[in-house]
């Protein structure tokens, strides 16, 4: 998030993290990086080092429509991802701590919510830019390993095939022969979708068919969500060695694996067909689900494998029409939803 949350300041986060973790933040740096949470760097006592994140309980319309609906599934998410990493024993999980009470989230005000992890040293991937070879075949064993987990287990949702802001985007389609107001990329934004609704309606239409259709009976696994490079992380150090900067592992967290990669972000955790995470990890050879047949013993679908990804796109053009219809400023964030709605609109469109 290129933006800082309203109503959120640094001592709200202190605060917070006094309150619910008993951690004492020396320093507190915003990372303006990934999307749907906003993130910091926290340097506690003795130079440990922790990665904070603070979610907009108004923003996550894949989890519910309300505060209280969006709070409950954010806190189910990441009790599930503590689960998977503790009790399954998937190492390669990036799990949240728990706080003092043993919640895996606690709220934040009326309006957010937040969560503290380990700080992992390593680098992190890039949305856009392919992982190595090596890494994407780890990755598709780790989503291997994932889905053969018991999904009745894991006390999660199902996740249709549905849009975070279907509801929006409809609105929107129908008001395109009339002005929109809220800030510098409210008109753009309607001129972009308007030469896109023919294509954009037919998408809408393909997921509809494909709800109440045969396919949508597929046998349902645990499913990550967003297993792109960018929710990926490369471990640089040993799991019993502190991160840098001599902190020691987290108390009550999860070592990072001794090398290899991780999967961060787990707030789209849910039950769903395979193929919402094989799309991410397909390339043109097919190699890359030949291996996960292999390792899972389940064929994958190749007609789920696109609408997966058709709803992903249509996915984002609902949030980014969303962002840019409300009232806003020329800000990075801004900029960025803009730029990403003509990148997907052009995908779309092509």
């Amino acid at each position: 998030m290129r933006d800082r949350p309203d109503g959120v300041t640094e001592r709200d986060v202190a605060r917070a993290l006094a309150d619910g973790w008993g951690l004492s933040a020396e320093t507190l740096r915003y990372a303006p990086v990934g999307g749907g949470s906003y993130h910091w760097v926290v340097t506690g006592g003795r130079r440990e080092r922790w990665f904070v994140t603070v979610d907009d309980l108004d923003d996550k319309g894949w989890l519910g429509r309300t505060r209280p609906a969006v709070f409950a599934g954010l806190r189910a998410a990441m009790d599930a991802a503590l689960w998977l990493r503790r009790e399954v024993g998937l190492r390669f999980v990036a799990a949240p701590v728990p706080a003092l009470d043993g919640q895996a989230v606690r709220p934040l005000g009326a309006a957010h919510a937040v969560a503290v992890f380990p700080f992992l040293p390593g680098s992190p991937g890039r949305w856009g830019e392919p992982l190595p070879g090596a890494e994407l075949d780890e990755l598709v064993t780790m989503l291997a390993t994932l889905h053969r987990v018991d999904p009745a287990a894991a006390g999660l949702p199902r996740r249709e095939m549905a849009l975070s802001w279907r509801d929006d985007l409809e609105v929107a389609l129908r008001e395109l022969d009339r002005p929109w107001t809220g800030g510098p990329f409210t008109e753009p934004a309607r001129e972009l979708l308007a030469g896109a609704a023919g294509p954009v309606r037919h998408g809408l239409d393909t997921l509809d068919r494909w709800a109440s259709g045969p396919g949508a009976a597929a046998s349902l696994v645990i499913t990550h969500g967003e297993p792109h490079p960018g929710n990926v992380i490369r471990v640089a150090a040993d799991g019993a060695a502190p991160p840098r900067g001599g902190a020691a592992p987290p108390r009550g967290g999860a070592a990072p694996p001794a090398r290899g990669i991780m999967l961060i972000d787990w707030d789209t955790v849910a039950l769903a067909p395979p193929e919402r995470d094989l799309w991410m990890v397909a390339t043109e050879t097919g190699d890359e689900l030949r291996r996960y047949t292999e390792l899972t013993g389940r064929p994958v679908d190749a007609t789920a494998l696109e609408l997966y990804r058709l709803r992903w796109a249509l996915d984002d053009v609902s949030c980014f029409v969303r962002d840019l219809r409300a009232p806003h400023r020329r800000t990075p964030g801004s900029e960025h939803a803009w730029q990403a709605l003509e990148i997907t609109i052009a995908q779309i469109t092509r």
